[in-house]
């Protein structure tokens, strides 16, 4: 009966919380053109906890407290570049969604061809080795080879 109780209490808090954040997400319509530029700059940003989703498009709760970081810089009058160097700053260029190209973020932009060129290779000697056995596999019986089992053949037959 307790871990009902606590189960009933734990299950309140957590929609409270839910229902609470999703309140203050809906109620900053009030200024249109800082919820465009809002818009405009989510989308330029990464979700860090998603990671292949702008925090536009990221309902995770670090997102949401990202959009909310913005908007109260936008109420500040932040310029859009002060506040992407902002967010640069703290979480590094991976934060955002176009990192630029510069030689600490060639892995992010190089790192994909990398892999695929190596697989590339790996396959490509596991293919030659493979052809290579199976090659020597199929080569025909030398001539002992062919007496030997013929022998073998002829001893299983006469049993």
């Amino acid at each position: 009966m307790n871990y009902a109780r606590i189960l009933f209490l734990v299950l309140s808090l957590l929609s409270t919380a839910a229902y609470a954040s999703r309140t203050n997400e809906a109620a900053v319509a009030d200024d249109p053109v800082a919820e465009k530029r809002l818009q405009e700059l989510s989308k330029e940003l990464r979700c860090l906890v998603c990671q292949n989703e702008t925090i536009a498009d990221s309902n995770a709760e670090l997102a949401v407290d990202l959009r909310r970081e913005i908007r109260g810089m936008i109420h500040d009058g932040k310029s859009n570049a002060e506040i992407l160097d902002f967010m640069v700053s703290r979480y590094g260029d991976f934060v955002l969604y176009r990192p630029p190209v510069k030689g600490i973020t060639m892995l992010l932009w190089g790192g994909p061809l990398v892999l695929l060129l190596i697989g590339i290779l790996a396959m490509r000697s596991y293919l030659k080795r493979r052809s290579q056995q199976t090659a020597a596999l199929a080569k025909p019986l030398s001539v002992e080879e062919t007496r030997r089992a013929e022998a073998l053949l002829k001893e299983i037959e006469d049993k």
